[in-house]
């Protein structure tokens, strides 16, 4: 994983742990937010090693997005339950919305952006 992957995908988790605690009232702090976050951080990082181990012909932007945001998501929810936090259904939808949506979404902007980037129109040029 790299290191501006790294931080963005940081960053998204951060983003939505933040803006789960402001919807409901709760403090901002940054102790707050880790500790809203911290479930969602285990799991993806564990999604970061699992991506590790895609063999490299089936490496794609897209199968690291789809398997870090879901391993966020999944091991999130069960270290939520297992720890007694909510696991609520429209919770569950909301947060895969978000996790998916922005792990992937980065990925797909950064993606376009380096095929129209100036480096590629000169390589194939």
């Amino acid at each position: 994983m790299t290191k501006p992957a790294v931080f963005l995908d940081l960053f998204v988790v951060l983003v939505f742990a933040a803006a789960g605690r402001a919807s409901h009232d709760l403090s901002g702090d940054v102790l707050g937010v880790l500790a809203t976050a911290w479930p969602f951080l285990v799991g993806m990082a564990l999604g970061w090693a699992g991506a590790a181990l895609l063999p490299a012909p089936v490496r794609r932007w897209w199968l690291d997005g789809f398997v870090v945001s879901l391993s966020a998501l999944v091991v999130g929810m069960l270290l939520r339950w297992a720890t007694g936090e909510g696991t609520a259904l429209p919770f569950v939808i909301v947060a895969t919305g978000i996790l998916v949506g922005g792990l992937v979404g980065w990925r797909a902007v950064a993606a376009v952006v380096a095929r129209r980037s100036p480096d590629r129109d000169r390589a194939t040029a």
